[in-house]
């Protein structure tokens, strides 16, 4: 199933909640809405190996993110200190914000 609404977006604190990164935090380096994945730092490295171009002088081996389902991570809530369930709320000045849906802190500032 494609869905091209995310609840989470680039630049976002984020928890990963499954597989072999689970309970690390990281921030949202990418997101890509269409595939539903996102690359979060230090979530999910990968071992590329280059071979010497004009540009990189040198070759060898480097360590990338790789991307990850966005349904295995969750916001992080600054004031609850884990990564939590967030809605959606109207505020009375007409913007939209997103809130955690423990502690009722808004996550948009």
């Amino acid at each position: 199933m494609v869905r091209d609404k995310m609840n989470i977006k680039k630049g976002d604190m984020v928890e990963v909640i499954a597989g072999k990164d689970k309970g690390k935090k990281g921030k949202i380096l990418t997101a890509f809405p269409k595939q539903n994945r996102v690359i979060v730092e230090g979530v999910n490295m990968l071992t590329k190996h280059v071979r010497p171009t004009r540009q990189l002088q040198q070759g060898g081996i480097i360590h990338q993110e790789g991307p990850i389902d966005a349904s295995n991570v969750l916001l992080y809530c600054p004031r609850c200190k884990k990564g939590r369930r967030i809605g959606k709320k109207i505020l009375k000045d007409g913007t939209k914000v997103r809130y955690c849906k423990s502690c009722e802190e808004t996550l948009d500032k």
